[in-house]
């Protein structure tokens, strides 16, 4: 049984008395879902991309995001040993609800697995073992393209989601909203201290920030549209399981669409891989 040494990889860290604007930058550079925090050259926490995320969507602050500190966010980094067993791992994530595992070798942490990681291991062990309808997710939460993002956001925050399909006025899915999509929005118009509202063409009104997507700040005034991803990535239900792998590595994602009888089903995330992992 192989242990989780055999797939962790070096952690890519930052300093935790950094701002989160930096985080951000971090991971849209490095196009990566976490990162560690350091202190001093220690290890001491972790932020990904999903607590980034919620924290944007509800900061209600008029502050700039090279003002707010990376310890707003920041959580603590659960670890384990390098000689673990791959599934048992797979499990703690599950159980814990978190997409990564800090990797201890004599006392110190010298890596991290992600459930990107995982995916990667039962792409290549488990050929022919699961299908995607086994695994997936049947349902989805969407919206329609026409929506503000500041609607987005409260959508994700309530559902606890990272991703949303958006679809036209015929309900037909025409494309997809994910954290990464506002992420760099919050790093060109989040770092102003005001905002233009001209959806009245007749007046321009400016408003303060009040936080990455309030209502009355630019989340108003920028459409679900205009930053929506328009290609949704899909899997048929009846496909073997490493297929829908391939498409998250190859593509970088951490969902895709599920059609069942050609018409969007449903969502397989790398979590909904995890589950497959334990279970083989």
């Amino acid at each position: 049984m192989p242990t989780v040494k055999s797939i962790m990889k070096k952690p890519i860290a930052i300093q935790k008395e950094s701002s989160i604007a930096h985080a951000i930058r971090q991971i849209l550079d490095h196009n990566i879902s976490r990162l560690m925090v350091s202190n001093e050259n220690e290890l001491v926490g972790i932020v990904t991309e999903k607590d980034l995320g919620f924290f944007l969507l509800s900061d209600n602050t008029k502050e700039n995001l090279d003002q707010i500190p990376l310890n707003k966010v920041m959580k603590p980094l659960v670890t384990v040993d390098e000689l673990m067993k791959i599934k048992e791992c797979a499990q703690i994530m599950l159980d814990r609800k978190i997409g990564s595992l800090g990797i201890n070798s004599h006392g110190k942490t010298v890596g991290i697995i992600t459930k990107t990681d995982l995916t990667r291991h039962y792409l290549q062990k488990y050929v022919g073992k699961k299908r995607v309808g086994d695994f997936m997710t049947v349902s989805y939460v969407s919206m329609h393209e026409n929506d503000p993002i500041h609607k987005i956001a409260s959508k994700m925050i309530d559902e606890k989601v990272s991703r949303i399909i958006l679809k036209d006025q015929k309900d037909v899915p025409v494309g997809i909203v994910a954290f990464r999509d506002l992420f760099r929005i919050a790093l060109t118009l989040g770092q102003e201290e005001d905002t233009v509202d001209n959806t009245d063409p007749a007046i321009s009104v400016i408003f303060p920030r009040k936080g990455f997507l309030s209502e009355s700040g630019f989340g108003k005034t920028i459409f679900s549209k205009e930053i929506m991803s328009n290609e949704i990535l899909t899997v048929d239900y009846n496909d073997d399981l490493v297929t829908a792998c391939e498409i998250l590595l190859d593509s970088n994602v951490n969902g895709v669409g599920v059609l069942i009888n050609g018409k969007l089903g449903g969502i397989l995330s790398k979590t909904d891989i995890t589950r497959a992992l334990v279970s083989v």
